[in-house]
């Protein structure tokens, strides 16, 4: 870890942005992480029963942490938070620390989500200034539209939720792009199958029940399967198209017209105005800022905007701040109200 006075001084640095610092607690509820990770993740975390029986872990993340406090606190409204301390996890490279020291800053509950995102990039590239680097880059992506991008695809629904959610799994995601353009995932014996019993059941009396569920019901489903199977040239047009939407990359003050020129190519529906990014300046300091489609696959929580910066000092590169928006989190933690929330961490192992 670098040196405490370091520290000290980035952490002055965020809170003369309007952050309020906050203690976040080491352990937490193991379940919280597995539910949002799945059962795999249970591998990277350090776990233990308490006396009580409950399975309990070292926070492996801090983001993830501060929202639970959000929520278990029962707060309403905007907070403008930051913390400091360490996140412990395994990792499959043994070069890797099991501790992980970071700053972390957030804007939680607010509505005005560009002000804030701007204000979160604000705030990392403030902090950077108490570092020595000779160069570096900024980089932004947008999960946001590529969920558009998916809805705006000709392929069944549930096909495009499950390339949405395991955007972030990059070797599961490339392998769900192989059966789209191959159609591996159908059984044509089982399509039959299916097409026959859902014509039986076309003549059955509709509100009959099967299975606990009514006949209608039941149809409905069968209409959705029988016609899920893809034209292996239309998985392949499809796959074309996702493949190359993750291959635009380029300076942020042209991610607009390249984006618009990338629909328009494929007839796309949607439009974006460089507005929308929360830079157009492709020189800050020392970072060339840039665009990437297929940036933003770290973590899964993210839903919108999200940067890291990566800095070269000593002629090693090194990443030292990431972040972005997370919208969706404190919903699957448990709370009833959809929270916005957007923020950043700053890594001191460097």
């Amino acid at each position: 870890m670098k040196s405490k006075n370091l520290s000290e001084k980035i952490l002055r640095s965020v809170k003369s942005k309007g952050f309020n610092y906050v203690q976040l607690p080491s352990v937490i509820e193991t379940n919280h992480i597995v539910q949002r990770s799945g059962e795999n993740f249970r591998k990277f975390i350090f776990s233990f029963i308490d006396q009580n029986g409950r399975e309990l872990c070292l926070r492996p993340d801090l983001t993830i942490v501060s929202c639970l406090r959000y929520l278990e606190k029962n707060l309403k409204g905007k907070e403008k938070i930051f913390y400091s301390g360490q996140a412990y996890r395994k990792s499959q490279n043994k070069r890797d620390s099991i501790i992980r020291n970071q700053i972390g800053f957030e804007i939680i509950g607010s509505k005005d989500e560009k002000k804030d995102d701007k204000d979160i990039i604000n705030t990392s590239l403030r902090s950077l200034k108490n570092l020595k680097y000779s160069s570096g880059t900024l980089t932004l992506g947008n999960l946001e539209i590529f969920n558009l991008l998916i809805s705006k695809l000709d392929i069944p629904t549930r096909w495009k939720l499950r390339l949405s959610r395991h955007f972030w799994r990059e070797e599961y995601f490339n392998d769900l792009l192989k059966r789209l353009e191959t159609n591996s995932d159908v059984d044509p014996t089982i399509v039959e199958i299916d097409k026959k019993r859902y014509l039986k059941m076309l003549k059955d009396d509709k509100s009959s029940i099967v299975a606990e569920r009514s006949i209608q019901e039941i149809l409905k489903r069968f209409d959705k399967k029988i016609k899920d199977p893809r034209r292996p040239s239309k998985g392949k047009n499809v796959s074309k198209i996702i493949r190359e939407f993750l291959k635009i990359k380029c300076p942020i003050n042209k991610s607009a017209k390249e984006l618009n020129k990338f629909f328009k190519k494929y007839q796309i529906n949607l439009l974006v105005d460089q507005r929308y990014f929360p830079i157009s300046i492709n020189k800050i300091s020392k970072l060339n800022v840039v665009f990437s489609t297929s940036f933003g696959r770290q973590l899964e929580y993210y839903t919108g905007m999200v940067f890291k910066i990566d800095i070269k000092s000593n002629n090693k590169e090194k990443n030292i701040i990431s972040g972005g928006r997370y919208d969706q989190l404190i919903s699957d933690l448990g709370s009833k109200k959809k929270v916005s929330a957007v923020g950043a961490a700053l890594n001191l192992n460097f």
